[in-house]
């Protein structure tokens, strides 16, 4: 089997033939370092992770470029009138563009880093990219595509006429819809702008031939990504709200100035949406990593909640969605934690070839997870090998069951008399109840007194019971352990 995933350039899933047999070149725009990345910004970072994971997973190297926007681009994009967001944080802090800079990339490196993110084989900064971007636009001129006009430099669109070919925004519905204020300086006011002279006021400016300024929001992508993998990629990501202006733009400029196909592969995750509405400040359901801690969720529930939606679907976050991942992934953790992992266990072949085919369709996490389960739930196979399995799996949910948290299980122990003798036991469960229940308790007594007793048959059946309520049982040397599976 190979790769099959959705390719937004050209509305159609497709089976993924790599550029190189063994690395595969994957570029993903990285944050605009000027403010905490929110939930939806992270969701869109974990497809690039469970993508890029994917293709270790199944045997290739990755080399995976994230660019740090730290210019900063406007609000109103490649429009003079708009207020540049770097900027605008400046002053909302009273710092320097870059101390903001590099505080914000600094939090958004920790809020991977807690969300088990892999780190990129590469972050670029677009301020140590400037002469890049000069040349490339050098080379836009050169070839017709671009314009100077009064020390910037814009794109015109009208010399491209693949200009649509992502978006779906093709040339004459944009000349159609244009409702941007006019632009002297513009043949059309839909051109894009490559490169701004600066005001007196902007922090931010360099030197170029055509003026002292600063570079457009999209130009910046595609000198990087050029610069670090090659002018044809394998993989390009990011939101869908990247699709347009900025991916369509990136194509626009970088096959401009190569001739060559920019990206074969484009996948975009879907919007986030917050108790069912689009998420913003206005509402109050605009949430950071920060606020879902301080609700005393762990960070990788969020991860696992993000599993259990395809990239391609809306995903709608409720802090009761949030508490359910919780309690799930919790079960993940007490039988990984109850699994003696001194000795390493066989893999299941049957559960990896599902779970890599779930993988192959699309990214399909959600019937990757629903395969982790199946597997666990499956008591035919031994606890050793199932949690060698998992372990597999969590090479792509990123979830770190090779390493569990403490605080996410809880151990009881106890013991009751039976037969003028005390038996021992302990149980290991989520912690989402205070006390064990009476009936769970009784269950286990009235299977040890049959177990005594040799009356397997009712000792199976108890067994089996406790299966159905979601326990496993193991009779030891020390004592019944029991271990919640589900």
């Amino acid at each position: 089997m190979t790769l099959r995933i959705y390719n937004t350039l050209t509305k159609q899933i497709e089976d993924f033939r790599p550029i190189d047999d063994k690395c595969v070149t994957m570029y993903s725009c990285g944050p605009t370092v000027y403010d905490f990345v929110h939930i939806g910004n992270l969701r869109t970072f974990m497809m690039a992770d469970f993508l890029r994971r994917t293709l270790l997973f199944l045997g290739y190297e990755v080399k995976h470029i994230k660019n740090i926007t730290d210019v900063g681009h406007l609000t109103q994009d490649d429009i003079d009138a708009g207020e540049d967001k770097m900027l605008k944080a400046a002053k909302r802090e009273h710092k320097t563009p870059q101390d903001i800079a590099r505080f914000y990339e600094e939090a958004f490196k920790k809020d991977e880093e807690k969300l088990h993110i892999l780190p990129a084989y590469k972050f670029t900064r677009a301020t140590e990219y400037i002469d890049e971007m000069i040349k490339l636009i050098e080379k836009l001129i050169a070839k017709g595509y671009a314009y100077e006009t009064n020390g910037s430099v814009y794109y015109d669109i009208n010399k491209f006429d693949k200009y649509g070919q992502l978006s779906g925004n093709a040339l004459e519905n944009l000349k159609i819809g244009a409702r941007l204020e006019a632009n002297p300086d513009k043949k059309n006011p839909y051109d894009l702008a490559l490169w701004l002279k600066s005001g007196e006021e902007h922090l931010m400016k360099w030197q170029s031939p055509w003026s002292v300024g600063y570079p457009g929001w999209h130009i910046e992508c595609s000198a990087m990504s050029i610069a670090n993998l090659g002018e044809t990629l394998d993989f390009h990501t990011g939101g869908e709200d990247n699709i347009f202006p900025h991916h369509e733009n990136e194509i626009a400029q970088s096959e401009g100035a190569t001739g060559k196909k920019f990206v074969n592969y484009w996948v975009h995750a879907r919007f986030l949406l917050v108790d069912g509405e689009k998420m913003s400040k206005s509402k109050g359901n605009f949430y950071t990593l920060k606020d879902i801690e301080e609700k005393g969720f762990d960070p990788l529930v969020y991860r696992y909640l993000c599993l259990t939606a395809h990239f391609q679907s809306q995903m709608n976050f409720t802090w009761q969605s949030l508490k359910d991942s919780q309690n799930a992934l919790k079960k993940l953790y007490a039988f990984a934690g109850s699994v003696d992992s001194k000795e390493e266990g066989s893999g299941i072949e049957k559960y990896i070839e599902k779970f890599q085919a779930a993988l192959e369709d699309n990214l399909n996490t959600p019937l990757a997870i629903a395969t982790v389960w199946e597997m666990i739930k499956d008591r035919s196979m031994s606890d050793r090998d199932r949690k060698t399995t998992l372990l597999k799996f969590d090479e792509v949910l990123g979830l770190g069951l090779s390493d569990i948290e403490p605080s996410l299980l809880k151990t009881e122990t106890g013991e009751f008399e039976l037969n003028g003798g005390n038996i021992k036991f302990s149980i290991t469960r989520s912690s989402t109840e205070d006390t064990i229940s009476e009936d769970l308790l009784d269950l286990v007594k009235e299977r040890e007194t049959a177990r005594q007793a040799k009356d397997f048959a009712t000792s199976d059946r108890l067994r089996n019971e406790l299966k159905k309520r979601g326990y496993e049982i193991k009779d030891t040397a020390e004592g019944i352990e029991i271990t919640e599976i589900e």
